[in-house]
């Protein structure tokens, strides 16, 4: 079990219970769809997950606990990309971007080289290498964020919409991507043919709590269930084998 949820609550500064005692767990490998209307609590439960935001109950990550003094150490096994990717780009050029983290780590030029250069090819971006973010399009910007993250060699990955800002063939593109890497995935999203084609598992919220968890083909062609949690059914659009 890579993730492992008991009882994980989120209580923002102003009182409001994003999460309530939540229970989930997610084994190695999976690619998992969080589903849920505006405000059932996808975006808190995954900035808990790396402590940006506090949870309180017991939440492992690869075998540590949750703490804020493991927080170092939880953050060089999850990373995520969020939705917004200027959140990650700031440096002069995508390469110095994708060399920050393993930079503060004090890994040396020469290992730092070679990761950025393999992520720009399994990315398929080695022509942003000395690009600045500010000249990207949106699929770019996406892709070169999603490297920033793949550089500090995390064993799990949580994107925050990934589809956003993105037109259609960067969106293929990044479905392809992601179907080929080997990472557990955490995948918030609205866009649900996205999270069918992904992920072969749904996690669907509602007001903070799981209101379904099983497998994509039976939840997001369920058209009372998704009613139920506020969030309209995509049976009609999807043709599941």
């Amino acid at each position: 079990m890579i993730i492992d949820i008991k009882n994980w609550s989120v209580i923002h500064t102003d009182g409001t219970k994003a999460i309530t005692n939540m229970n989930l767990q997610i084994e190695a490998g999976e690619k998992v769809a969080l589903v849920g209307a505006n405000g059932a609590g996808k975006s808190s439960l995954i900035t808990s997950l790396v402590g940006i935001v506090d949870g309180v109950g017991t939440c492992l990550i690869a075998g540590i606990e949750l703490k804020k003094e493991k927080l170092d150490e939880i953050r060089t096994k999850i990373g995520v990309v969020f939705q917004n990717p200027d959140d990650q780009l700031f440096m002069p050029t995508i390469y110095d971007d994708i060399a920050f983290g393993p930079r503060n780590l004090g890994v040396d030029e020469e290992t730092i080289k070679h990761r950025v250069e393999d992520r720009l090819r399994l990315l398929e971006i080695e022509h942003l290498k000395d690009k600045t973010a500010l000249r990207l399009s949106g699929g770019e910007k996406r892709m070169a964020a999603m490297a920033t993250v793949l550089s500090m060699k995390p064993e799990i990955m949580v994107l925050d919409e990934p589809t956003a800002f993105l037109d259609p063939k960067a969106r293929r593109k990044l479905i392809r991507i992601l179907k080929d890497l080997p990472h557990t995935m955490i995948i918030a999203t609205h866009d649900l043919s996205f999270a069918a084609e992904l992920c072969s598992r749904t996690v669907l919220l509602k007001q903070g709590e799981i209101f379904a968890d099983g497998k994509s083909e039976a939840i997001l062609q369920d058209d009372e269930l998704m009613e139920a949690a506020d969030v309209e059914s995509i049976a009609k659009y999807l043709n599941y084998k």
